[in-house]
């Protein structure tokens, strides 16, 4: 099932957005092939595994030596016979193991060759080690998270690994192979996380271009300085967000506090700058003086864009997530199921990280020779 069904991945074994893009081209019905050397895993591959590992749910594993002659020439032939090959080590590493795009292009002209790093191909960066909140960072996105008395602190994983990494490369290895599809010609995608997560704030940055948000943290109302747009901590230390921005909104805001004849929000003019830190400190108080499950009750049903904070452990009991699904079960654990939805080719929601399927079994219905096997650890 999924629109990706019919379609081979080969994933070469790495960390965080590598792993998590063939996940997500997994969930898409891929058939996704990792590429693991044998030996135990890092510590660092497993810090996030407690009961199963949700990024390698839908695959299936093999343990190839891809520095022995046998173990890669095996690999070439599964290359071969495959759509996409998914790498994300540092540049020049799959050169040096005779598996660069030239060399495979050789063998599979129409093959997707995905490169996924940090700052990408080529550039004076190019070699540098990195992390999520160092890309982050980097492309201005990091700088409007958090209050201006506060260092910047963003989700962790979220912002560069899982989208400007792992989600976008899925777009584009699906792009990519409508061409192949139609064109019978592969190419090379050179995917930087970096880049990535720039691109994403594109929309973030028109809003900069505009003039409303500055190089000032906290100094404009779209990230955090209009008392109608940012975040409040309730009696129980919880919190609540109210993102009240259009019109009708803040004077429903301002109802629902009985705020509505309060002078320092007269008029209801959500404009009066030189009013927004008083009006700030006085919706934090009423905030501050219920608890978060009181305020989620008023403002229930109710379209003023005011919704509780939760953590996540809570976002998988919200009703609206529960009506429809939205997380499932692998294991003894809890997951956002795969999005967005197709009503034709729709998802299979594993249970568990493990196939029914064998790596032998993959290769042997590959119609590969058996020369190509003889020799390679999958013989042994």
């Amino acid at each position: 099932m999924g629109p990706l069904a019919g379609i081979r991945v080969v994933e070469m074994a790495g960390l965080g957005a590598g792993p998590m893009c063939g996940m997500m081209l997994a969930d898409l019905g891929a058939e996704v092939l990792v590429v693991r050397r044998p030996g135990a895993q890092p510590p660092e591959a497993v810090l996030h595994v407690a009961d199963v590992d949700p990024l390698e749910r839908g695959k299936v594993e093999i343990r190839l030596d891809i520095k022995a002659a046998g173990d890669r020439d095996l690999l070439l032939e599964v290359i071969e016979r495959s759509e996409v090959l998914l790498e994300s080590f540092r540049p020049g590493v799959m050169e040096r193991l005779g598996l660069g795009p030239d060399i495979c292009a050789q063998r599979n002209p129409r093959l997707v060759y995905a490169r996924l790093t940090g700052w990408g191909q080529d550039g004076p960066w190019a070699q540098a080690a990195g992390h999520d909140p160092n890309y982050a960072a980097a492309t201005g996105v990091l700088f409007h998270s958090g209050r201006a008395d506060s260092a910047p602190m963003a989700p962790p994983t979220l912002l560069a690994d899982a989208a400007g990494g792992a989600a976008l490369l899925t777009a584009a290895i699906s792009s990519a192979l409508v061409h192949a599809v139609r064109q019978g010609e592969g190419q090379v995608i050179d995917a930087a996380i970096a880049e990535g997560t720039s691109y994403l704030s594109t929309y973030a940055q028109s809003f900069y271009q505009a003039g409303h948000l500055t190089d000032t943290r906290e100094g404009d109302w779209l990230d955090g300085a209009a008392p109608w747009n940012t975040v409040y901590k309730t009696a129980d230390g919880k919190f609540m967000a109210v993102a009240a921005v259009e019109p009708a909104f803040y004077r429903l805001l301002l109802q629902l506090l009985s705020l509505h004849d309060d002078l320092l929000f007269e008029d209801a003019n959500q404009w009066f700058r030189d009013r927004w830190p008083a009006q700030q400190a006085r919706l934090a108080e009423i905030f501050g003086s219920r608890d978060q499950s009181h305020w989620t009750a008023v403002f229930a049903g109710k379209d003023a864009c005011v919704s509780p904070l939760l953590s996540y452990g809570e976002s998988a009991e919200h009703p609206q997530f529960k009506a429809r699904s939205a997380h499932m079960t692998m294991g003894n654990q809890v997951f956002p199921a795969p999005a967005p939805r197709f009503s034709v080719t729709p998802f299979e929601f594993p249970t568990s990280e493990a196939t029914s399927t064998s790596a032998e079994a993959l290769i042997e219905g590959m119609g590969i020779p058996a020369s190509a096997i003889k020799g390679s650890s999958l013989e042994a």
